[in-house]
């Protein structure tokens, strides 16, 4: 039956090729709709990403379900909304006991089924559990090296006051453990040196691509940054180069990473085969002013249900299958898990998935279907395919309800 629908599913979209191509998801942290020089910014320094969206399909209105880290990871990943799932509405941390249940279906398993080499490089931020149950290696990734929680979750968290002058709520707390660096389910360093990070993500990257080839099989890198997370950090050679900050500095290396990945796909002769998607997790963080991006001419941010939030920068570059340019489809990460099952000639998971497949969108060969309503905090946003204004209007005898640990 399995084989039958295989056949059915190939047939009807004409996508599932015999080769199916090689995924690269890069997904940013806390990047805001307007941090890049392809969406507008005036000094931002990121050639290799603008030069990623001018050789491919550049969404406009791209948007992402929660504007927090772990649940919009689960939505991505699985294609479902995190309410059903348990991972909402705030964020899991060293302390948490939970992750994303093991009867979901993530994108690598759906992936590693239709016979990827699935790799993650970088920030989890689904749960650890015990003997390390959630973690990527039991969650359909073959190969994982990365942080399980957001890099700012260790003893001490936020001991640097918003600017200007907000009071400080940070605290030290004893009961936490530093951070560690994970290789699949062993502990590669404890603490790790954060600005070494993301040279070790990207040869990861390049090992996982080259021994894909050697294997004859296609596969799935999914490249989850810490940048532009705060605190941001950067390697010796980015440090004070941006003109932005801190800030600036963490997004320039974020995009040279990009450009070292592109080389890696290029010097393997797969640029052809390789279809690359880079968007992120939320908006930015924009009570911390020049430490936390921006959102362009949106409003807010980060643990906010305003444009600004939710709304993300997004790029799907493949050549010789995506035509360069720029689409006003309305389109959110809960639709990469169905699109790139549709394009491998993966089989989707016998579940409800709230996204819809883009691949016609990303071929041209036609428009995505009408979205439904999206439950993103104690309002919704309805999404359809006109072009709406949305406002969000909290009452004041709710906005207690309102307040969302970041």
């Amino acid at each position: 039956m399995e084989t039958l629908w295989a056949l059915c599913l190939a047939w009807a979209t004409g996508l599932a090729a015999t080769n199916p191509p090689n995924i690269v998801l890069i997904f940013a942290d806390d990047l805001g709709y307007g941090d890049l020089g392809s969406y507008g910014h005036p000094s931002s320094t990121t050639p290799n990403l603008d030069q990623l969206a001018a050789g491919g399909l550049r969404f406009t209105d791209f948007y992402v379900p929660v504007s927090l880290c772990t649940p919009s990871r689960a939505a991505l990943l699985t294609g479902r909304l995190p309410v059903r799932m348990g991972m909402y509405p705030g964020v899991l941390g060293p302390k948490s006991k939970g992750g994303l249940p093991l009867e979901e279906v993530t994108l690598a398993e759906v992936l590693a089924a239709r016979g990827y080499l699935t790799g993650i490089a970088g920030k989890w931020h689904l749960g650890v559990g015990p003997r390390g149950a959630f973690l990527p290696p039991h969650q359909g990734f073959h190969r994982f090296l990365g942080i399980p929680y957001s890099h700012n979750q260790g003893p001490c968290q936020n001991l640097t006051c918003f600017p200007p002058a907000t009071p400080c709520y940070g605290t030290c707390d004893q009961d936490l453990v530093p951070i560690p660096l994970l290789a699949n389910l062993s502990i590669e360093a404890q603490p790790p040196w954060l600005p070494g990070l993301e040279a070790r993500y990207v040869a990861f990257a390049r090992d996982l691509m080259a021994d894909a080839q050697r294997q004859g099989r296609p596969f799935f890198l999914y490249y989850a940054s810490h940048h532009t997370h705060y605190p941001q950090f950067s390697g010796q050679s980015f440090v004070g180069c941006s003109g932005r900050g801190p800030f600036g500095d963490s997004l320039m290396e974020l995009d040279a990473a990009v450009g070292s990945l592109m080389m890696a796909v290029r010097d393997l002769g797969l640029l052809e085969e390789t279809l690359v998607i880079f968007t992120a997790d939320n908006g930015p963080e924009t009570m911390r002013m020049s430490r936390g991006g921006c959102s362009g001419l949106l409003r807010c941010g980060k643990g906010t249900t305003f444009e600004g939030g939710i709304r993300e920068p997004a790029v799907a570059f493949w050549p010789g299958h995506i035509t360069p340019g720029v689409t006003h489809e309305l389109a959110s990460s809960l639709d990469l898990l169905p699109t790139l099952a549709a394009l491998s000639g993966a089989l989707l998971p016998n579940v409800t998935l709230d996204g819809v497949d883009l691949s016609p969108v990303l071929l041209g060969s036609g428009k995505t279907r009408s979205m439904g309503s999206l439950p993103c905090g104690v309002e919704s946003i309805r999404l359809t395919s006109s072009p709406r204004a949305l406002r969000s209007v909290i009452p004041p005898q709710t906005l207690h309800a309102m307040l969302t640990t970041l």
